[in-house]
């Protein structure tokens, strides 16, 4: 069972990678992902440039930044305990 992506299933992801094999030709798939690789490492820079900025800019001006852990601590607990919850409902029904 091939696993599904973006609730996108086996069938049709190999039916889409036809699709694209008839457009462009085999020949240029590998100049196509080599190009979609380059462009997503650029915006993850971009995004880790940012990030940079942000948190090198809090820390000049003396905001705390580690509000964001203890933030992400507490949404942890409470995922943890919705999913115990919700596991207990599921194993009942």
């Amino acid at each position: 069972m091939l696993p599904t992506l973006l609730f996108i299933s086996g069938a049709e992801i190999a039916f889409i990678l036809f699709i694209v094999i008839m457009v462009f030709g085999a020949d240029k798939l590998p100049e196509i992902a080599r190009g979609m690789g380059k462009g997503m490492r650029v915006l993850k820079d971009a995004t880790n440039d940012v990030k940079r900025e942000i948190n090198n800019s809090a820390k000049t001006n003396g905001i705390d930044t580690s509000i964001v852990s203890d933030v992400k601590k507490q949404l942890d607990s409470v995922k943890d305990d919705l999913d115990e919850f919700t596991g207990s409902v599921k194993r009942k029904l």
